[in-house]
């Protein structure tokens, strides 16, 4: 297990890298200079001065990177240009509701998609299966800013059945301890503002968690398909196996590896992905945060971002590694 870990980050530490030294290029090779993209082309040559001073921008390139990546090894990601504070802090403020919000958008993909996908490749050909295949390929084609603001205008507009936007109602008054709305509701003993919290999380988790839905129905039916046709199920069932028992112990635990790879994949899009979805829903994490970011040409938040997303993945590929020797023990041996 140590090796598996030790091996990982080995290939981590020379990617995050190579990221960074890219990113550092490719702020310093905008139209104009960082400085003038910063602040537009109508920025006056007084302000420019001052974003370079402030920057370093105005140094020797070589003395900006070490600096860049001095500031980056210690944990500072720079300053945003919109707030003044910290871009480090911003995340931080933020991150809570991202992770809440692509938390319920997994488990609503990984509860229907992995039964649903199943269901399909054991009435493979049948109406199960036709209609599975049309909810995955609805699921991938539709948009998520078109199927956020369908969801918004039926379910919140039309219906009233759930909240249109933001976290929480503001006359809620609510203790906000980790930053987790939901959990910090139920950790106070403030139920309804729990309850809330989880009401605002519905319809953006749904919008954000239909096409990673789709793409786990698909990969789990191929996977059951191909695990179910193998010589030792079918020899499991020739000797009188038990079907639950072929299900649980051959079929399904064989099939999760394609399964769980993609579950890690998605989760990283989730949280990466997750901006069309906030800005639709008003819904303040990093994602919305990241919108703004991009309009008001706020570049440190950019950087931060890139390189925060990467090590997430990071991060996520190191836990779907390790998962693989729980589920399929050959891995370990290999």
């Amino acid at each position: 297990m140590l090796h598996v870990i030790g091996k990982r980050l080995a290939l981590v530490i020379p990617t995050l890298f190579g990221l960074s030294l890219l990113l550092f290029l490719w702020v310093r090779s905008l139209p104009g200079g960082p400085a003038t993209a910063m602040l537009g082309e109508r920025a006056t040559p007084e302000a420019i001065n001052q974003i370079n001073e402030a920057y370093g921008f105005n140094r020797p390139i070589l003395e900006q990177y070490v600096t860049y990546m001095g500031k980056l090894l210690s944990g500072d990601f720079g300053v945003s240009i919109e707030t003044g504070r910290p871009v480090v802090e911003e995340f931080a403020t933020r991150f809570p509701a991202t992770v809440e919000l692509s938390i319920l958008a997994l488990i609503f993909a990984i509860g229907i998609g992995i039964p649903l996908g199943y269901i399909a490749a054991k009435y493979y050909g049948k109406a199960p299966d036709h209609v599975s295949v049309v909810i995955s390929l609805i699921g991938i084609t539709v948009p998520v800013f078109f199927l956020a603001f369908i969801l918004k205008w039926v379910f919140a507009v039309q219906l009233g059945w759930f909240p249109p936007d933001g976290r929480q109602d503001a006359r809620i008054d609510a203790t906000h301890a980790t930053g987790f709305w939901v959990l910090d509701g139920l950790l106070t003993g403030e139920f309804d503002a729990a309850w809330d919290a989880f009401m605002h999380l519905v319809l953006p988790a749904i919008a954000l968690g239909t096409i990673p839905l789709a793409i786990i129905v698909r990969i789990t039916r191929a996977s059951v398909l191909e695990v179910s046709s193998a010589d030792y199920v079918r020899t499991a069932r020739a000797k009188g196996v038990q079907e639950h028992t072929v299900r649980d112990r051959f079929v399904l635990r064989n099939a999760l590896l394609p399964v769980v790879t993609t579950i890690g994949l998605q989760l990283g899009l989730l949280i990466s992905g997750a901006v069309l979805t906030e800005t639709v829903f008003a819904f303040s994490g990093i994602g919305r945060f990241l919108s703004q970011a991009i309009f008001s040409r706020d570049f440190p938040v950019l950087q931060g971002f890139i390189l925060f997303i990467a090590v997430l993945y990071a991060i996520i590929n190191l836990i779907v590694d390790l998962s693989y020797s729980i589920i399929d023990p050959r891995v370990r041996v290999q």
